[in-house]
């Protein structure tokens, strides 16, 4: 009896246990929720402001990804925002990757642990100058198949892929409504224009695509960018420079803004595109004023395009993309600090964001105040200026407010000002490469066999280069010969004879007879090009080979999937006897790719039998389509670690065995004039580096390296001097700062009179300019200082009229030796004012040193 009680009791307990497991689990899953209403995503029921911002997984390495996001975090994010890149998944039907790079579930986790939240934006098209627009080449070649409208083979293999990633990542427990972080999934992208130019198709594709991903139950809410025609539930969402006019299609949907561009993507052979910081601040404290509650920026953290990832064509290795974390991960300040100083003054006043709707007020023709009057809490107000040349004073709630040019500040008490756009506290980090102490072991070559035939096929007329390559290899030979009897008049004084080949790939290397003739080159948005050269022939038979290059698959467009690469002709000679000679259907010998790339030459694992020679020989006669290969020793420290191209032309290059990508240090075209952040900003507005490679600094991820002997190999195209080749470090080598005391009286840019209400003086306090290195950095001098009205940016600075002589000791004495310093701006701080009634500014530059290490021995190389 007392064995049968206490069996039944312990049952109880088991079964009361059991209860209260189900109900804890219960309720966790009752409180993972997100749904949205007009004013914002409610997630567990709570209304919420989000920040977020991109940082693409495969674009960095998991090694990066923890300091990435941590970072994110520290600058304000909420959320992480990534695509999901179909290609990297899935390079072969039904055969998946989720390693390394393409790792997407080890990604979110550390989302996740960091505690942020995350936006799926599963595409599976991506655009994002990424090669294909994200799609795998394969697709291509499925019967049938049309890609992004009313097609079954498409719709089969889109929903395939959509289903696989769902699982995985539900099988994870990654969706909010399991416990995990991802609010937000995007199907589709950027669907808009194509929907209109494919009608009925395109609308019945697009209702099909929002249903297919509802239907897999993520119990998140779905998204498409860019595409007013967005059916319910699906949320309709803006991308652009700009979106505080955007309204969502549904009033009790909410306004998200899913790419904010923090910059833009550059070509080879263009000028970069800074944004200015003040700019994007005001679109987004314009885009939050006018309701819209969550803002991603595209991109946090853009990282590089390794391997042959980039699409486009054309786009450069690096995907920086000015964004307020680089490349190489490092902050970029003032982006960083001055964004991270406007999520604090916005979350301030999310309460009365998510709560009220603006009461709006004119202040003037280009200025408006945004009022938030919640029931509970504190009122929350916007003053903006829209004017981009002149600044305001106003009055506001009974206090005079300054507003510079193209500026809004944001008062999360209508009191006291938070934050203004326009105004930027944070200092300027000015970063180098600097050469590093790596020993790089001497250089080897080995020439590219032009003659070579391997793995060949033959064809009469001109082959399409993908149907062929498959996208395995940038390169493909078309090669034939033709006879040209003796008797010819090229052979007795006449005239050369003139080869024209016109293409649709990107580019084309030339060769008579084994002897280089000459390349030709494309552009992005020119799919067609045209060599002509004037060629020496030989009695008999002539060779004629003809390398041509692919530099990323197209990305965007209108049935992309059928737009042709390659040479496709007409090839012709012209000036021959007989008059015309086309060559275009005569039997072409076509070889995929290379010789050294057949034998895996970028592999440290390769044991091919290759005579390689003393590199100096290759350079000496300036020889193109040359393999190089050289080993070098990992440097000291824990800088980000970039190898300099600057000597070379155009090819591609592998760290240990892994594909940096492609390099090309085409000279920058562009007008790059001096940029105002006030007004509209586009790409042509703000461009740096004309007259400079494009890209010479190619990112080397310190987790590829070991300690001793990591192979470099680099396959170049057009010539170029390897044995200049280095490996750099990126580090701060300086920083900058400007700030204007505070006059009462006097304002630092033109002032007009607007209608305004109210009555009395704003309250600020003294002005302070702060300096700070990177840690294990100290300031070693002061590279400028002035007190009065300097002019110049960083890097740029000259004293103007009026200059404090004691600027310059005042900064030593309160700055030399130290990680950071602040120094106030007034008067008594520099022995008297230099010039009464003038509004005066400090601007410094304080130059960086690593406090123990050999840096001074080393040469500084500005980017």
């Amino acid at each position: 009896m007392l064995k049968m009680g206490s069996k039944s009791s312990l049952n109880l307990n088991s079964f009361i246990l059991l209860s209260v497991i189900m109900l804890l689990i219960n309720i966790k899953l009752m409180q993972c929720s997100v749904t949205y209403d007009r004013k914002s995503l409610l997630i567990n029921g709570q209304r919420k402001i989000i920040i977020s911002g991109s940082i693409h997984y495969p674009r960095s390495t998991p090694e990066m990804w923890e300091d990435l996001i941590m970072k994110a975090k520290e600058g304000g994010l909420d959320c992480i925002d990534t695509y999901v890149f179909w290609n990297v998944h899935e390079p072969s039907p039904g055969n998946y990757n989720f390693e390394g790079r393409n790792d997407l579930v080890k990604f979110l986790k550390i989302v996740e642990k960091a505690g942020l939240y995350a936006h799926l934006r599963l595409g599976p098209y991506v655009c994002a100058e990424w090669n294909f627009g994200g799609f795998p080449v394969w697709l291509k070649y499925v019967p049938g198949i049309s890609f992004r409208t009313d097609n079954e083979p498409f719709k089969m293999a889109m929903q395939g892929f959509t289903e696989k990633i769902v699982s995985l990542l539900k099988s994870h427990n990654l969706y909010q409504s399991q416990g995990g972080p991802i609010i937000l999934s995007q199907i589709e992208n950027e669907y808009g224009n194509l929907r209109k130019r494919f009608g009925q198709e395109g609308y019945n594709y697009m209702s099909w695509a929002a249903n297919m991903a509802v239907s897999t139950q993520t119990g998140v809410p779905w998204t498409m960018c860019k595409d007013i025609d967005t059916p319910d539930p699906v949320i309709n969402t803006c991308n652009g420079f700009y979106c505080h006019q955007f309204t969502p299609n549904r009033p009790y949907k909410p306004k998200l803004w899913t790419e904010a561009w923090t910059g833009w993507f550059t070509e080879f052979g263009k000028s970069s595109s800074q944004r200015p910081v003040q700019d994007l601040a005001f679109a987004i404290a314009r885009f939050i004023q006018t309701g819209g509650s969550l803002v991603n920026y595209y991109m946090y953290h853009g990282g590089t395009n390794f391997g042959r990832t980039s699409g486009g064509p054309f786009i450069t290795t690096s995907y920086d993309y000015d964004a307020p974390i680089d490349e190489y991960g490092l902050i970029r300040q003032q982006k960083y600090g001055h964004l991270k100083e406007l999520h604090k003054a916005i979350k301030l006043c999310e309460p009365a964001l998510v709560s009220a709707d603006p009461i709006v007020t004119e202040l003037g023709p280009s200025q408006q105040a945004h009022v938030f009057y919640p029931e509970k809490g504190n009122c929350a107000a916007f003053l903006s200026n829209y004017d981009p040349e002149s600044g305001v004073k106003i009055l506001f709630n009974n206090k005079h407010y300054n507003l510079p040019p193209w500026s809004i500040s944001i008062l999360p008490d209508c009191n006291n000002v938070a934050f203004n756009t326009a105004k930027v506290g944070e200092q300027t980090a000015r970063m180098e490469m600097l050469r590093s102490n790596a020993n790089i072991y001497p250089w080897e070559s080995y020439n590219e066999d032009v003659s070579a035939i391997n793995n060949h096929l033959s064809a009469l007329g001109l082959l399409e280069q993908i149907n062929v390559t498959r996208d395995t290899t940038d390169y493909l030979w078309y090669k034939t010969s033709i006879h040209v009897n003796p008797s010819e008049s090229l052979f007795h004084g006449g005239k050369l004879p003139t080869l024209i080949v016109e293409s649709t790939g990107d580019a084309v290397h030339a060769f008579i007879n084994g002897n280089f003739i000459g390349s030709a080159f494309g552009a992005r948005k020119a799919r067609r090009f045209t060599f002509i050269r004037k060629v020496h022939l030989r009695p008999g038979t002539n060779k004629i080979a003809l390398l041509s290059v692919a530099v990323g698959l197209p990305n965007v467009g209108s049935h992309y999937e059928n737009w042709n690469t390659g040479i496709l002709g007409p090839v012709v000679l012209e000036g021959l006897d007989k008059g015309k000679l086309d060559l275009s259907r005569k039997r072409w010998i076509y070889q995929v790719g290379l010789k050294g790339e057949s034998m895996n030459l970028a592999s440290p694992n390769s044991v091919s039998m290759v005579d390689w020679m003393d590199s100096k020989i290759a350079v000496q006669k300036k020889q193109r389509l040359v393999w190089h290969k050289a080993y070098f020793d990992a440097p000291e420290g824990n800088e980000p670690l970039g190898v300099d191209m600057n000597s070379m032309g155009k090819g591609q290059v592998w760290i240990n065995g892994a594909s940096i990508g492609r390099y090309w240090t085409t000279i920058a075209q562009g007008k790059c004039n001096a940029c105002s952040y006030a007004g509209r900003f586009q790409p042509p507005k703000c461009q740096v580096g004309c007259g400079k490679p494009s890209q010479r600094w190619y990112h080397v991820p310190r987790s590829w390296l070991k300690p001793k002997r990591n192979l470099i190999v680099v396959f170049e195209e057009m010539g170029g001097d390897p044995t200049k080749i280095s490996i750099g470090k990126r580090t701060m080598s300086s920083v900058c700062a400007q700030v204007s005391e505070y006059h009462p009286s006097i304002q630092s840019w033109h002032l007009k009179t607007v209608k305004t209400y109210g009555g009395t003086q704003e309250f600020r306090t003294t002005s302070k300019l702060h300096l700070h290195c990177a840690p294990n950095q100290y300031i070693s001098s002061i590279a400028f200082a002035s007190f009065g009205t300097p002019l110049g940016t960083c890097g740029r600075y000259t004293q103007g009229k009026c200059h404090a002589p004691t600027s310059y000791s005042i900064l030593r004495k309160r700055c030399i030796g130290k990680q950071r310093c602040a120094v106030a701006i007034t008067n008594n701080n520099f022995g008297k004012d230099p010039c009464p009634n003038v509004l005066k500014r400090l601007s410094v530059e304080a130059v960086c040193t690593f406090a123990t290490s050999t840096m001074a021995n080393q040469t500084s190389i500005h980017n």
